[in-house]
């Protein structure tokens, strides 16, 4: 997450105290989303100069981040806990942007490091772009390798294949990959992306068109979603992942704090199910934490939210309640198995029932 620079194609992370979500840029013209500066890939034959090897990265994420949230689902699924370690920054940055407070002495354990810049300096001194989540570092090194968080889950599905868990799903099936592609590119366009675009718009034009999109393709996706239980295919997919980190977010902060209030999540009964359905399904719901998503929207966003005044609601408790979404069919993981426990240093709080 960032919100700094130029360019609609992709990343996030934070150097400006206003706002955290995308290498973006807001204020007096329109939002923003800059591409990722690092794009180096982890690939099984190395042929970027960085092999998949158990134990070599690092990933940083924060959980209040949509786009790093991705990073940890997909992680889960796969069962890449051990392959890959896994450190948190604090969902609160300061004008250093991410950093290790949540860890003791305020130091990453493995890289030795208190803020993420230090791993972007490592690689490239005095760079000027915003310092995002999700990013891989190269643990040997102490180097970032890549803030491309499109990128970084594909690869973590097709690449890291030789280290996922037996019964693993294939979240990204040969077969299926233009469908989902195409519907991945609406939903990052008008949703991921257009929640910000509203959020963050600096003229009534501007959040209007904005607005409009965002529900013309909420409406679209919850059509679609009418008579099948996931977006493409029988089985969780990378476009349900992309779409489940928005919606978890949609009452909590977009609703009233970015200004998408046309309706709540809670008020589509289809895309509410749906919602609740990934949020029950291993490897979903065991990765977020709410607390951390409010904290640092409400928090950080001062442009948008100058008291930080924390909202004590939503009401949670719905988010456990029961769904019927399996009267639709479909397979979780398709052939595969769930993921097992969450390991325990990364537990999050779970939501409990009302």
């Amino acid at each position: 997450m960032n919100d700094t620079t130029a360019d609609d194609a992709g990343n996030d992370g934070s150097t400006d105290s206003a706002g955290s979500d995308g290498n973006t840029s807001y204020g007096h013209k329109p939002f923003k989303r800059s591409r990722s500066h690092f794009a180096d890939r982890i690939t099984a034959d190395g042929r970027d100069g960085r092999p998949v090897e158990a134990g070599r990265y690092r990933l940083v994420v924060s959980r209040a981040c949509p786009w790093a949230s991705r990073a940890l689902v997909s992680r889960r699924l796969l069962g890449l806990e051990d392959a890959l370690s896994l450190a948190v920054a604090d969902p609160i940055q300061d004008d250093r942007s991410w950093r290790f407070t949540l860890d003791p002495d305020g130091r990453d354990p493995v890289l030795g490091i208190r803020y993420l810049s230090e791993a972007y300096d490592a690689r490239e001194r005095d760079y000027p772009g915003g310092v995002s989540v999700p990013a891989i570092v190269d643990v040997p090194s102490g180097q970032l390798v890549t803030n491309d968080y499109q990128r970084i889950t594909l690869d973590l599905a097709t690449e890291w294949t030789a280290l996922h868990r037996p019964g693993a799903p294939d979240l990204y099936p040969e077969p299926l990959r233009a469908e989902i592609d195409e519907v991945m590119d609406g939903i990052y366009r008008d949703i991921n992306n257009g929640v910000y675009k509203a959020g963050f718009a600096s003229s009534q034009q501007e959040y209007e068109e904005a607005y409009a999109a965002l529900f013309r393709r909420l409406d679209l996706v919850s059509a679609r979603l009418a008579d099948r239980r996931y977006l493409v295919g029988d089985t969780i997919t990378e476009a349900d992942i992309r779409l489940f980190t928005t919606l978890v977010r949609f009452d909590p902060v977009y609703h009233g704090h970015f200004k998408c209030n046309r309706n709540k999540l809670t008020e589509d009964p289809v895309l509410w199910a749906y919602a609740r359905d990934l949020y029950q399904t291993p490897g979903f719901g065991d990765t977020v934490d709410f607390d951390h998503i409010k904290r640092h929207y409400y928090q950080v966003h001062t442009g948008i939210n100058p008291t930080a005044i924390v909202p004590a609601g939503p009401d949670l408790s719905g988010w456990t309640a029961p769904h019927h979404r399996e009267q639709l069919g479909g397979r979780p993981f398709g052939d595969g198995t769930p993921p097992g426990p969450v390991p325990p240093d990364e537990r999050v709080t779970p939501v409990t029932a009302a």
